[in-house]
């Protein structure tokens, strides 16, 4: 299937990426703005930090601690990207309605490959060419998915960032409706289905890690710092706390 989809152009790539001048405020928000004059702000990215006890040196992270902090005065950046792999749907539904149900699975699982794919190569390029912090990187297959390079790009809803909501202002941020088709369900699933979204962080030191369970202390902060009630924070951190709320989840 996957010759077939090459040969007869079965799948649309497309994809948006920018890059911004970023820095830490707030505690573990990351502030995103228009330009190097960093005198307007297009978005900010509130974080959250582990909470489980570590062995003595190892710090309770949160993907904040990768972007220099306001009050430095160092000049630093992030990016954010947007891709996927559509055009899909008609010939899914084609097998559906023909009960050809192992294509039709088969097909949304390639999509789904071909959208991590794109990913991967994006980022590759970003890191050599776009933002250029890595240009003499020359890395194998087997180096690519053990991740030996520098920098990640942390997706929310993932274990570092839980909160699918700010996929929101990233999809605002990158207008990734007009730039690459791609759009928001009203519980922040992506469509097309296969698609990928998210942050680049260059620091060297930057990791992938999970945030893990978070206390109530935790969540009124974050509440605060993203202008919203208590309960609504609880709601979309349910599967996070470490403590029972009275809320109902989502």
């Amino acid at each position: 299937m996957l010759g077939r989809i090459v040969r007869e152009g079965w799948v649309v790539a497309n994809g948006v990426f920018a890059l911004y001048p970023a820095a830490r405020a707030n505690g573990d928000d990351i502030e995103i703005y228009r330009d190097a004059a960093r005198s307007e702000r297009l978005m900010t990215w509130h974080n959250l930090r582990q909470q489980n006890h570590k062995p003595t040196g190892r710090a309770n992270l949160c993907l904040a601690d990768f972007i220099a902090p306001k009050e430095t005065g160092v000049a630093d950046w992030i990016g954010a990207f947007a891709v996927c792999a559509g055009g899909i749907e008609q010939r899914v539904a084609d097998f559906e309605a023909a009960h050809d149900d192992y294509n039709a699975i088969m097909l949304k699982v390639l999509a789904d490959r071909l959208a991590e794919a794109f990913a991967e190569r994006l980022h590759e390029r970003v890191r050599r060419e776009f933002w250029g912090y890595a240009p003499e990187e020359r890395l194998g297959s087997a180096d690519l998915i053990a991740e030996a390079y520098r920098g990640i790009r942390p997706a929310p809803g993932y274990p570092a960032c839980p909160d699918h909501r700010p996929k929101g202002p990233l999809f605002r941020l990158l207008d990734a409706e007009r730039n690459a088709g791609m759009r928001l369900t009203e519980s922040f699933a992506m469509w097309p289905a296969a698609s990928v979204s998210g942050f680049y962080l260059s620091h060297p030191e930057s990791q992938y890690f999970a945030v893990g369970k978070v206390g109530r202390d935790q969540v009124e902060d974050y509440a605060r710092r993203s202008g919203m009630p208590v309960s609504e924070a609880e709601k979309w951190l349910a599967p996070h706390l470490a403590y029972e709320a009275e809320t109902v989840p989502l």
